[in-house]
């Protein structure tokens, strides 16, 4: 079984980049992969990584499902043309991996997805993204998804309305699982 690691949001329960990562997350669920995921409302809870607050225990889960996950998916919001706060802290726990005998996230496919108002934002929060994976010697998915978001984007079920941005989304998905343990 490939397990795919999910991570991303905003504190607002049913937020577009949470809609977006889900339909991702559905992707390689149908492909095969099960899936962990963590949430806005679970990364909210996080207290800063090393500051106040901070103990061995905070955010073990996620630690530990990250440590087990053959792949990652990602999804922030553009704030100010960057990832979320909320995201940077939540990736900042992996520096407990930094030991691991396959550290950060060595080896495993990690998809992206960016959400903005605006196309400008959801470009450059990607890049910082890919970035970020780099840095934790993860391996970015050949696509990433930036997905310009409006209160139309998405219907009231969730599922979202642009057809290339709905196949972008699948495609960031079927391609974390498809590459899931390909890597050294």
């Amino acid at each position: 079984m490939i397990r795919i690691v999910a991570l991303g949001g905003t504190p607002r329960v049913g937020s577009s980049t949470e809609k977006a990562l889900a339909l991702a997350c559905r992707a390689a669920e149908v492909s095969g992969a099960q899936i962990t995921h963590f949430n806005g409302e679970y990364m909210s809870s996080l207290p800063f990584y090393g500051g106040p607050g901070h103990s061995a225990d905070a955010g073990a889960d996620m630690v530990a499902a990250v440590r087990q996950a053959d792949g990652i998916l990602i999804a922030s919001p553009g704030y100010h043309g960057s990832i979320s706060g909320l995201v940077k802290n939540a990736l900042d726990y992996i520096e407990d991996l930094s030991t691991d005998e396959r550290p950060y996230l060595h080896g495993r496919p990690v998809g992206l997805i960016a959400t903005s108002f605006g196309h400008q934002a959801a470009m450059s929060t990607l890049l910082t993204l890919r970035s970020i994976t780099h840095a934790l010697r993860g391996w970015p998915t050949p696509v990433g998804a930036a997905i310009r978001t409006t209160p139309e984007t998405f219907d009231e079920n969730g599922e979202i309305r642009d057809v290339g941005a709905r196949m972008q989304l699948e495609l960031v998905g079927q391609q974390v699982f498809g590459t899931a343990g390909k890597f050294l």
